[in-house]
């Protein structure tokens, strides 16, 4: 399985220096992705909707790599409001780095842009099988003290 840590900064200057900070900590530079929504999108064509194809396939890759549908829109609506995404993709310990730089220059937290998941409360249906190994699915893993996700996919 790969861990990616995802983090979105409202400046493409702050995530510059996140990929120079994670390249300093010997990150490999191949496995870091720092992408924004293009602002200069040439018309396709009269059918052509440059944004929104732009925003559909990256609302599906992030989906892909384990963000709920809504962490997937709010980094998305982040990227519409000139923010700047930064994947780094790598073992535990790299990830764990890479969260903890992300964090330090300010990764937004993603509850900031969408609000808080509903909670269930009781609503859980109590005939779901139980889950027995949480380490070996994929998901999101919150890191502590910051925006910062981490996904395991």
């Amino acid at each position: 399985m790969s861990k990616t840590a995802v983090g979105l900064f409202e400046k493409p200057g702050v995530a510059d220096q996140v990929v120079h900070d994670l390249e300093a900590s010997a990150f490999p530079r191949g496995e870091i992705r720092i992408l924004g929504e293009p602002r200069d999108m040439g018309d396709t064509g009269i059918m052509g909707t440059p944004h929104t194809d732009f925003e559909v396939g990256m609302n599906r890759e992030i989906q892909a790599i384990g963000a709920s549908e809504r962490e997937a829109k709010a980094y998305v609506r982040g990227m519409r409001r000139g923010g700047v995404v930064v994947f780094a993709t790598g073992s535990n310990a790299e990830v764990d780095k890479a969260a903890e730089i992300m964090n330090r220059h300010g990764a937004i937290e993603v509850e900031e842009l969408v609000g808080r998941e509903p909670n269930t409360g009781g609503m859980i249906d109590k005939n779901m099988p139980a889950v027995q190994d949480v380490s070996a699915q994929t998901g999101r893993i919150r890191q502590s003290g910051g925006g910062a996700r981490m996904f395991v996919w």
